[in-house]
């Protein structure tokens, strides 16, 4: 036989026992006390007395499961709003494993970017080498264009790249925030649910 979830075990304390307050021993003595009421002989005011106290008995057993259904409710709302945090913690997810994908890219391309400077840089020493000629000179300033622009292209990439890696580790902080909140309500449900048994078993 399997084990026995806390789920099951909630929903047949709730079939039983109403709310785990003794309902169901409620409803038994006011079962008896109507059947006592019908056919004991007595005055009328013992009749109304032992009639007021079946209303009052009555009146707890109706407060009792209305409060049940309006914890069940809660439970349920409860329920969706986690299934919402979550559904959007994967969606977080996998938004941040594009940006790194994305980012990972930006980093070969700044590798190009240095190697192709690196070879500007060595290209432009062995112009300097060669006689001062015109078109030289027109050929090093293109050159010394282009590495500014890639220069800058650079810089916005790293920039770009430390924004992710913020915006990631912002992500993970709040994820690690939510499961320990999760942990935290779990371990509080365990604990009342610790709490009221005892004061089941005493009755």
């Amino acid at each position: 036989m399997g084990a026995v979830t806390d789920d099951e075990v909630i929903r047949k304390r709730l079939l039983i026992d109403g709310d785990g307050a003794g309902d169901d021993r409620r409803i038994n003595v006011l079962l008896k006390s109507f059947t006592k009421w019908c056919n004991a002989p007595g005055t009328p005011e013992e009749g109304f007395t032992q009639y007021q106290r079946m209303l009052s008995t009555l009146a707890q057993c109706e407060f009792s499961m209305g409060k049940t259904l309006m914890v069940y409710d809660m439970n349920l709302r409860e329920m969706e709003n986690y299934e919402k945090i979550y559904t959007n913690i994967e969606q977080n997810i996998t938004s941040a494993h594009e940006k790194i994908a994305e980012c990972k890219k930006e980093i070969q391309r700044a590798k190009r970017i240095r190697k192709n400077r690196q070879e500007y840089d060595a290209l432009a020493k062995v112009i300097q080498q060669h006689p001062d000629r015109h078109e030289t000179l027109k050929q090093l300033e293109a050159l010394d264009k282009e590495l500014q622009q890639l220069s800058h292209i650079k810089e916005n990439v790293d920039a770009k790249l430390e924004l992710r890696k913020k915006q990631f580790h912002v992500l993970l902080s709040t994820i690690q925030e939510l499961q320990q909140t999760l942990e935290n309500d779990e371990k509080s449900d365990n604990d009342d649910n610790n709490q009221e048994s005892p004061a089941e078993n005493g009755e």
